[in-house]
């Protein structure tokens, strides 16, 4: 069966719509950053398109518990580090002070729980 045949659930829907919403991000920023430039802006444009298929597998898969919580890390991690980086290069300013770093290290303990989610046996 393919995963058209089943539609994915609650969270898994919200997963996919993340996946959908950061590959739009990814593109239009890759667009902005060839015609405007910005210090930062390309590295949000790589980091929104390197995650957007995590969140369209683990929606559509049908994601474990762990594995769901894995992906909101990456998505908190995701939007404190990306939009630290976009304010820096739009408004001039920063989110709040250490925003940056405190996603990229949800963005490693995002990544360390995906990993971590496989190791978690099915409830049968």
């Amino acid at each position: 069966m393919s995963t058209a045949d089943h539609p994915a659930s609650g969270s898994g829907r919200i997963l996919v719509f993340t996946g959908g919403l950061c590959g739009a991000a990814g593109v239009a920023l890759s667009a902005a950053e060839a015609h405007l430039g910005g210090v930062f802006v390309g590295t949000v444009a790589s980091f929104l398109l390197m995650h957007a298929p995590v969140f369209l597998t683990a929606g559509l898969v049908g994601a474990n518990r762990m594995l769901s919580t894995a992906s909101l890390i990456l998505l908190v991690g995701l939007v404190l580090f990306s939009g630290d980086l976009l304010a820096r290069d739009f408004l001039g300013s920063r989110l709040f002070s250490m925003s940056a770093p405190i996603g990229g290290t949800l963005l490693i303990a995002g990544w360390l729980a995906v990993a971590a989610s496989a190791l978690v046996r099915p409830r049968s």
